[in-house]
């Protein structure tokens, strides 16, 4: 984990109030991998006072990507930094996908900005693994497709794709995965979550999914980050130290 004062190198309005900023943070980009996420102080000022996690959402060189919605101050003002600004920025914190090795086609399951940490999953397997993109919104102003493999689109207005949500869109496409080797890869609004683990569950599927939370310190010191564990022994683990990737069937959602 490092404290690095990286660079902003550019920042991208990628669809109204969706923004992809790039940062050369050498330290973290050598060390992040996917599912992980940084905790940055968007400026100097004590309003905001906490640090804001967000997930890698890919990695260039010595340069990460964070993608992010404006949904708040602290959000606000990331969103008018300009290049050559430094950001104080802790990371790589977490951990993330990839558990183990063992399945040849990737599900990746995403809802709205659930897709941010997506883009560095995909670039990390694309030549390993066989990947299909099931990508749900409210319409089609929620929907990005950046770095990500062979999208297949829902919205709940019928705007793009099917006309329903990201769960009905895997069980109308189910041949595309028959008899395969997979896994899901999930990422998106809890009950999205709730949803995709009934489906697995029921389908005897492996699925991680990356879950959110309110975070303070963003490695575990302040314990304000718990979610419900499905073991007896742990009854509560940490979003951003046992998470923020959990095999789904580990935790309540």
């Amino acid at each position: 984990m490092f404290i690095s004062e990286s660079i902003v190198e550019k920042i991208i309005e990628l669809k109204d109030h969706i923004y992809l900023l790039k940062i050369k943070s050498p330290e973290i980009a050598e060390k992040i991998k996917p599912g992980q996420f940084v905790n940055i102080k968007v400026c100097n000022s004590s309003t905001p006072l906490l640090r804001r996690p967000f997930s890698i959402c890919d990695v260039e060189d010595s340069s990460i990507f964070i993608m992010f919605n404006i949904h708040g101050e602290g959000t606000k003002i990331l969103a008018q930094k300009r290049e050559g600004e430094c950001l104080d920025v802790l990371g790589p914190l977490g951990n993330g996908f990839l558990s183990d090795d063992d399945f040849t086609t990737a599900i990746i399951v995403a809802g709205g900005m659930g897709v941010a940490p997506f883009p560095f999953f995909t670039k990390q397997i694309k030549s390993k693994k066989e990947i299909f993109s099931f990508i749900g919104g409210r319409s089609d102003k929620d929907i990005i497709k950046y770095g990500l493999k062979n999208p297949i689109i829902a919205t709940e207005d019928g705007s793009e794709g099917i006309k329903g949500n990201v769960i009905d869109l895997l069980k109308e496409n189910e041949s595309l995965f028959k008899d395969k080797k997979i896994r899901f890869f999930g990422c998106g609004p809890t009950p999205m979550l709730r949803a995709l683990k009934y489906y697995c569950i029921h389908s005897n599927f492996e699925c991680e999914v990356s879950t959110e939370c309110a975070m303070a310190c963003g490695f575990g010191i302040c314990q304000g980050c718990p979610i419900e564990s499905t073991s007896i022994s742990d009854s509560y683990l940490l979003v951003c130290k046992d998470g923020p990737v959990f095999n789904i069937k580990d935790v309540v959602l």
